[in-house]
């Protein structure tokens, strides 16, 4: 009988069989709760062990004094420990309220992906958004791909005013295939994400809960569905879906130490 661990790992490579396939590339979206200090060796190491298999990985909520980019510099050692070669960014902190500001993080594997800065949060929108989003540009075999990391504010705080304001400067402003990334902490059935999808924009997932409860219901751990990732048109999406590193309701206490959300992911081609 196979061990719970070496269960999910297998379950891990199977999102991710066929990563080999030639221009296909894997984003992984993921709201890892107070990334910083909070999170030990063995922590980090889990974690490493969820996104492995991903090409880039987009952080949000990652804590915005040193303990924050001391995290992701160790995560990324860690990786770079695991067979791969990776790099990160990390974003300046949000310009926002009092214990609301945070920092973003990319992190991604070098062989295919390059960067010709280090990203930017978009000041245009920080008087509209709390924490204004992170703005990489990757380069993949001469194409650019720009990824917006945006973390709303919470769903009793109208984060639909800022998903608007959002979705009018991604749309007027970049020309490159877009996705943004993060947690939207809306639906995205709900009305305000229609202004994107006129534009051709799709979301990842449908009716996929990502948050986790604190603690587990007749078998059920997942709580509401606010993480997603949206594509613009120029991506073509091969598979999406979550990775559920939680899967059994004993291992949730254990699972909310990484994280209170479970991580989206996107395996897509440019057309």
């Amino acid at each position: 009988m196979l061990k719970k661990s070496t269960f999910v790992v297998l379950l891990l490579f199977s999102f991710f069989s066929a990563l080999s396939q030639k221009d296909e590339i894997s984003l992984i979206s993921w709201n890892i709760k107070d990334f910083g200090k909070t999170k030990n060796s063995e922590e980090l190491n889990k974690i490493a062990e969820i996104v492995m298999d991903a090409h880039i990985l987009a952080i949000q909520e990652v804590v915005s004094g040193f303990g924050g980019a001391q995290a992701v510099a160790k995560l990324t050692d860690i990786l770079n420990r695991k067979g791969s070669k990776w790099d990160y960014v990390i974003s300046n902190p949000t310009n926002s309220p009092k214990f609301v500001t945070e920092r973003y993080a990319f992190v991604w594997k070098t062989r295919h992906i390059k960067i010709k800065n280090r990203g930017w949060l978009i000041t245009e929108l920080d008087s509209l958004i709390d924490r204004e989003p992170f703005l990489l540009n990757f380069y993949l075999d001469g194409r650019t791909l720009a990824v917006v990391n945006y973390h709303s504010r919470p769903y009793n705080k109208d984060p639909e005013s800022e998903i608007g304001a959002l979705s009018k400067f991604v749309i007027d402003s970049l020309n490159t295939p877009v996705i943004i990334a993060g947690d939207f902490n809306v639906d995205e059935k709900m009305p305000i994400f229609n202004t994107l999808k006129s534009q051709e924009y799709k979301a990842t997932i449908q009716n996929q809960k990502t948050t986790l409860k604190r603690t587990c219901k007749r078998s059920d751990y997942l709580n509401y569905p606010t993480d997603n990732i949206f594509y613009s048109k120029g991506i073509r999406k091969v598979e999406g879906g979550v990775i559920d590193f939680v899967r059994f309701c004993e291992q949730l206490e254990k699972a909310r130490k990484l994280s209170d959300h479970l991580p989206v992911f996107l395996r897509f081609r440019l057309n």
